[in-house]
């Protein structure tokens, strides 16, 4: 066997699914002197590489989270900015990951965003339904709390109307109910920029995910740094609630 196959050969696969919560562009830009909307572009940038590097690891399903519903919070001039880059992002980036095979889910609230975002959102979703490679998810308007009361009150109406028993109610119905059905849960969340919190991100998902923190800022992010989260969940021993060894 060769040396490039034998590494290969001993090179564990990559996680199913990576999702990664994009965080520190404010600060990038910050520690240069720049507005952060430069920050946002920095991480845009950012943005295309992973996806890039994703899709060269073997990486199934990439959720990034672009948008919480908590950043409505955030300056106007600041909440304009990001939703133009969305904008900027849909329109340039299309034809080159439906080209790539990357197929589009968009998971959150996105339907409540301006009529042309969402336009622009169901057109990504609809040209790359049938490509069979990476699964880019973007969770846009997203909170997991009101994620899973949603799904809790389609469950108890479903029940009310009597189209469900509340004997069919199990995991595997709930989770159908969640805007990720037909997604695996995460194997890997990675948050970037220091901070060592979830956020209201995919908090039913990640129940047994491996939770990675770094410390380089989102506009800093690049492959070498998704290959050492990824080294890192390699070292973990996932038990799942069992005892090892």
């Amino acid at each position: 066997m060769s040396t490039e196959a034998s590494l290969k050969a001993e090179t564990p696969p990559p996680p199913q699914h990576v999702a990664i919560i994009m965080d520190g562009n404010g600060r990038w830009a910050k520690a240069r002197g720049l507005p952060r909307v430069a920050g946002h572009q920095r991480g845009v940038d950012a943005l295309r590489g992973v996806v890039e590097a994703g899709q060269e690891m073997g990486i199934d399903y990439l959720t990034l989270y672009a948008f919480s519903s908590e950043n409505w919070k955030r300056p106007p001039s600041e909440v304009d900015d990001l939703m133009g880059l969305l904008r900027l992002y849909l329109r340039r980036e299309l034809r080159e990951l439906h080209r790539n095979g990357v197929r589009i889910r968009f998971i959150g609230e996105w339907r409540r965003l301006a009529a042309d975002i969402v336009k622009l959102i169901e057109d990504a979703e609809r040209t790359t339904a049938d490509n069979t490679g990476l699964t880019l998810v973007i969770a846009v308007n997203y909170g997991s709390h009101s994620e899973i009361v949603e799904a809790s009150r389609q469950i108890a109406v479903a029940v009310s109307d009597g189209r469900m028993s509340a004997d069919d109610i199990d995991e595997t119905t709930f989770a159908a109910h969640l805007h990720t059905d037909g997604i695996p849960d995460p194997d890997l969340v990675i948050r970037t920029s220091g901070e060592q919190r979830l956020s209201n991100f995919l908090l039913w998902q990640a129940c047994y995910a491996e939770l990675v923190f770094m410390n380089v800022l989102w506009p800093d992010f690049n492959k070498r740094s998704l290959e050492q989260a990824v080294d890192e969940y390699h070292r973990r021993e996932r038990r799942y609630g069992a005892t090892s060894g």
